[in-house]
């Protein structure tokens, strides 16, 4: 158990989203069970907290290259009519 614990350390950076998540998903489900000491709760409180903040991080950069790609004015995507639009499309 105490490997399992302590598996991922400073990993968080290397974890893609999913990746991320899914681990977050059975530390919450760890803690929820109540089943494990104290300090184990610590420091599944811990690596949760990173692995919270590094998809929070992942989530942000992918809402700036969606702005960036979509073109954002004020907080507010830049809507263009089509002059022509696509056949079906009133």
């Amino acid at each position: 158990m105490k490997e399992e614990v302590l598996m991922m350390g400073d990993q968080a950076p290397k974890m893609d989203f999913e990746e991320a998540l899914g681990r977050l998903e059975v530390i919450v489900r760890k803690l929820e069970a109540g089943d494990i000491k104290l300090d184990e709760a610590l420091q599944l409180f811990e690596e949760g907290v990173k692995l919270s903040r590094h998809c929070a991080s992942l989530l942000d950069q992918v809402e700036k290259r969606i702005q960036l790609l979509v073109g954002v004015e004020d907080g507010e995507p830049v809507v263009e009519e089509f002059d022509n639009p696509p056949p079906g499309v009133a």
